[in-house]
């Protein structure tokens, strides 16, 4: 069991990025799942799909490459850990490289960017960085 299942999908999109893998597997969540969407949602990887295994199910992310195979995601980061919660408010969501880069937070009305968040003025619980 894992102490931190958010963590372990996002390490496993960082590993499968370095090694060019086109997909990568792992179990599903709706949160993980969301998750996935927003990435989708902003460009930083192609697709996800989930897999009925018959028991918890899994993700298929198709992950992303520019045009010369160069990685899309140059760093994906956990903030909010399981031993220290990190939540803020509007006015304190990171700006990812001035805007280059997005950061991703779990709210009262779901899981959304930090562009989503400042247009509808919501804080939350800031789950990863990605640039």
């Amino acid at each position: 069991m894992w102490s931190d299942p958010v963590a372990d999908l996002l390490t496993r999109i960082r590993n499968g990025v370095r090694n060019h893998s086109k997909q990568v597997l792992g179990p599903r969540s709706g949160l993980k799942l969301a998750v996935c969407r927003v990435l989708k949602e902003e460009g930083y990887i192609a697709d996800v799909e989930e897999i009925d295994d018959g028991r918890q199910g899994q993700l298929r992310i198709t992950l992303k490459y520019g045009p010369r195979g160069e990685q899309v995601i140059n760093s994906i980061r956990r903030e909010s850990k399981a031993g220290c919660r990190r939540y803020v408010s509007v006015d304190e969501i990171p700006r990812v490289l001035n805007g280059m880069g997005i950061a991703v937070l779990s709210t009262n009305r779901g899981v959304m960017s930090d562009r989503q968040c400042r247009e509808r003025r919501l804080g939350g619980e800031l789950i990863c960085t990605v640039y």
